[in-house]
């Protein structure tokens, strides 16, 4: 439940961050080897081997707008904090699974399913709040009342898994708390954590201001001592009360440095550990394999100059032409202080070392199904058969080293006991089937078709637009802006001076009019599959397919004549006179040029199927909000964080949108305003399923049956990269871990990092 119905959770990832769910981190793995697709790259050491004392900073976006985990502004900052000061009930492990946390949990089990189901905490005796207080039923009751949904005095992000809840009582003592369900749930793990006192859950009030800026009872093996919004740092102290393996640092700071800053602040020393964008990891690298080389640096500044450009550059600084002279003198001296600025920057990112994984989220290609083109499913399964995943994930993640599959289901990662690649639901890329979708669909070669000025999304006119004429439109005039601009919208293929890719054969349209029905027949196939290999025939398999799911029975065909491989080489389409072109909105601002790069493959590769991209560069402050949230795009990138709880978190990313009593619509997190009854009675039935085996098999026909409405293309599992000094441990590229604060610290002199074994040491 929302607050007023428009308090919403942060839920999407951006260009270089993670709009957090606090259930974050999923891992993926295959039946075969059950192995994420890149290990973390922590620096691990045994506890005996790192340092007591001394401070680490570790630098995180902002500082957080609250400390409530459960409002709607927690971001990853929020997640940070809480994970080192409030109690987790299950920590993730480095494939993604729920683990009991020893620190707090003795056990916690389900002792009851019928009549209702019944779960069990029995807690740590030695878990107190720094209070001195034992923590007990009253803070897990509180936490409940909280954020069941009942009372809209709290100012609550969510209540899934606590909305199904019908009683929290004390158990046989003190030690023992049992929660009663009124409904079963699955996912019942992912309750009460993080765990706050009853002083913060009690009331609505201190529910909705207390813990924003400040958490004065704590029971992690960190609390918090300072909020410095002016200076930008938190700063954690020991928890003199911490029961468990005490902390290897005296203080561990959260450091606000902007992404834009990272460099500078690495370069000034100011923070130990950061996460960094491809180009600053690259920088780091290069630093480090340069480190004592003699002689200027064959990077940077002035590094790609010829000895022809050199010659002709003195001649002019040199040349009688006083005014080219000066202008060139200048040139060179601004580039001589630019070298020796970028070596000193370079030989101070040599004191750090890229530590690499995959994060657990994933980017994928959202298609805006509400109108428009993309409305018609054809139109999007054809968008989604002529991605090439492979070349999209390559482009970003084959430079830095990292594994380049494409991500194969929309609710796990590779890695995690629910992954299964459910992508044969939609069908693999093949250009020819995705043109003979599009014709089925009405949509064929038009030459002088008209393409509506300054068109966005669903035919509106793109942000900017005056009349006729708009800077930032796309007229007949041309238009300046191309794809390194910092905003505007071009025409990919037209403005950015490319030839065109189109030609060869589209298949024609009788072989596209029976591949609806045939992609339901291949969801349901999919998602039955048993580890025999064997299937069930789905009842859509049996029934014909949803409607709308593919060309009403009857529909003829267009003849040989007007198929599309008549004609020869595909040029833009076009339906009932104008042209087919989806408008691509993408972030502009720094940090996110690798999403500007695969948006680019994109639109080569749709191009290749005769749909034109109208790119459409908005700033990155308002690219979620403005643009994906409002629903004021046809195709967007953003990421989602994986989970370990995906019958939970999957549901309302992917929920069938409903009118509102306004009019309006409720679109819940599903931005791309795709969705079925199927897909939601699926997800019903998994969050209430208690049989693992039996809930994964659910899950694996949402994630089919997602597949097959292609409203969100998953592509890739996006990089995480982060710099850290090398005598830091514990620490760095975690994955889909959840951070052992207490371990993380610096090694000792002499040590070398090697396997973690947490029983090593004090």
């Amino acid at each position: 439940m929302f607050h007023d119905g428009a308090r919403r959770r942060s839920v999407a990832l951006l260009t270089t961050g993670v709009l957090a769910l606090p259930a974050v981190a999923a891992c993926g793995a295959s039946e075969e080897g059950n192995v994420p697709a890149a290990a973390q790259d922590l620096a691990p050491a045994a506890r005996d081997l790192v340092a007591n004392g001394s401070t680490l900073t570790w630098a995180i976006d902002a500082v957080p707008g609250t400390l409530n985990a459960y409002q709607a502004d927690a971001d990853t900052g929020t997640t940070r904090v809480t994970g080192a000061v409030l109690p987790a009930l299950f920590t993730l492990d480095e494939k993604g699974r729920p683990q009991a946390n020893p620190d707090y949990l003795e056990s916690a089990e389900v002792v009851e399913r019928e009549p209702r189901q019944v779960v069990v905490y029995r807690l740590n005796q030695k878990a107190v709040w720094s209070d001195g207080r034992e923590i007990g039923a009253p803070d897990f009751a509180a936490q409940w009342r909280a954020l069941r949904g009942k009372d809209p005095a709290y100012w609550t992000a969510r209540n899934a898994g606590y909305d199904r809840i019908a009683k929290v009582e004390r158990g046989k003592d003190d030690l023992e708390v049992q929660v009663t369900f009124d409904k079963p749930y699955a996912e019942w793990r992912s309750l009460f954590t993080p765990l706050y006192p009853k002083d913060v859950m009690g009331t609505p009030d201190s529910f909705n201001d207390s813990a924003r800026t400040t958490l004065k009872n704590t029971a992690g093996p960190f609390s918090l001592e300072k909020v410095d919004r002016k200076s930008g740092d938190i700063t954690l102290v020991r928890n003199p009360r911490w029961w468990g393996d005490q902390p290897k640092l005296d203080q561990l700071v959260f450091r606000k440095v902007a992404p834009k800053d990272r460099t500078k602040a690495l370069t000034e020393g100011r923070v130990d550990l950061a996460q960094v964008a491809p180009g600053e990891a690259e920088r780091i690298s290069l630093a480090r394999r340069d480190k004592g080389a003699k002689g200027p640096l064959a990077h940077g500044p002035g590094a790609g100059r010829t000895p022809s450009d050199a010659l002709m550059s003195w001649a002019i600084a040199n040349g009688t032409e006083q005014e080219a002279a000066e202008s060139e003198q200048l040139a060179r001296e601004q580039t001589r202080e630019a070298v020796v600025a970028y070596a000193a920057e370079q030989k101070s990112l040599a004191a750090y070392e890229v530590r690499k994984a995959l994060e657990p989220s994933f980017t994928q290609l959202a298609l805006n199904g509400a109108d428009g083109p993309l409305a018609d499913e054809r139109v999007r399964r054809a968008v989604a058969r002529a991605l090439d995943r492979k070349e999209l994930a390559e482009t970003v993640l084959k430079p830095l080293g990292l594994p380049a599959q494409p991500v194969g289901s929309h609710l796990a990662l590779a890695g995690q006991d629910a992954y299964e690649d459910a992508s044969d639901a939609l069908g693999s890329q093949d250009t020819a089937e995705a043109r003979a979708l599009l014709a089925e669909a009405g949509w064929k070669p038009g030459q002088g078709a008209a393409r509506p000025k300054n068109a966005g999304a669903s035919g509106e006119p793109a942000e900017g637009a005056e009349g006729e004429e708009s800077e930032q439109g796309v007229g007949e005039s041309g238009n300046e802006d191309r794809p390194g601009d910092d905003g505007g919208e071009y025409i990919v293929g037209e403005d950015d001076g490319k030839p065109g890719e189109r030609g060869g054969p589209m298949l024609p349209g009788a072989v596209a009019a029976g591949q609806g029905a045939a992609l339901w027949r291949q969801a349901d196939v999919v998602a039955r599959q048993d580890g025999d290999g064997k299937a069930e025939q789905g009842a859509h398999a049996q029934q014909g397919g949803p409607p709308g799911a593919y060309a009403p029975k009857g529909t003829a065909a267009p003849k040989e004549s007007e198929s599309p491989g008549a004609a020869g080489a595909a040029g833009p389409l076009a339906k009932d006179g104008l042209e087919l072109t989806l408008r691509f909105v993408v972030p502009s601002g720094a940090g996110s040029e690798q999403l500007r790069a695969v948006a680019d493959k994109i639109a080569e590769q749709l191009e290749k199927i005769g749909v034109t991209t109208a790119m459409k560069k908005v700033p990155s402050s308002g690219y979620f909000t403005d643009h994906v949230a409002s629903g004021q795009y046809d195709m967007a990138l953003y990421s989602w964080p994986g989970t370990a709880y995906p019958a939970t978190d999957g549901r309302p990313i992917h929920a069938k949108p409903v009118p509102a009593a306004d009019g309006s619509l409720n679109v819940a997190q599903n931005y791309t305003r795709v969705g079925t009854d199927r897909i939601d009675q699926l997800f019903d039935q998994a969050v209430g399923e208690l049989d693992d085996g039996a809930r994964r098999k659910l899950i694996k026909e949402a994630d089919a049956r997602i597949w097959a409405v292609a409203g969100a293309i998953p592509l890739y599992q996006r990089p995480e990269l982060v710099a850290a000094r090398p005598s830091v441990a514990n620490a760095g590229a975690f994955g889909f871990a959840t951070p052992r604060y207490q371990d993380i610290g610096f090694l000792k002199k002499g040590a070398k990092p090697g396997k973690q074994d947490r029983k090593s040491g004090s």
